[in-house]
């Protein structure tokens, strides 16, 4: 009888094991919360977007007036431009839109040349500085 128990506990125990190795087994069928595909499309569209952003700003210092901001400034481009790439996503954006929102005022009239040279030496200080502070 005692051997009988041992034998019952014995394939209870094995049984527990398989059942407990096919639940991973079966978790890996059920789809991801987030396909792989969804991951790279994001991190493409972030990419894009950071891009965008650089393009934005470099754009707007290698103007006419970014050019005049700099040599008043005496700072050369590449440095600037070496740090654009340095900036955190955050500031980028946010530089990002102040650039474009000033060649926007600019084409329209609303800013002068002076007023954009002031936007253009302030951006480069914050450029400057964001990249200092790393």
């Amino acid at each position: 009888m005692h051997s009988r128990v041992k034998m019952c506990v014995s394939l209870l125990a094995i049984a527990t094991l398989l059942v407990a190795a096919g639940i991973p087994a079966r978790a890996q069928d059920k789809p991801h919360v987030v396909s792989l595909a969804d991951l790279n499309k994001d991190s493409a569209r972030l990419a894009q977007t950071r891009q965008a952003n650089e393009e934005a700003v470099r754009t707007l210092l290698s103007s006419d007036q970014g050019q005049k901001a700099l040599k008043s400034a005496h700072v050369d481009y590449q440095k600037v431009d070496k740090a654009v790439g340095q900036l955190s996503d955050e500031d980028l954006a946010r530089l990002a839109e102040r650039s474009r929102q000033a060649q926007a005022d600019f084409a329209a009239g609303r800013i002068s040349d002076r007023d954009l040279l002031w936007i253009i030496l302030i951006a480069i200080g914050i450029i400057v500085l964001a990249v200092a502070l790393r």
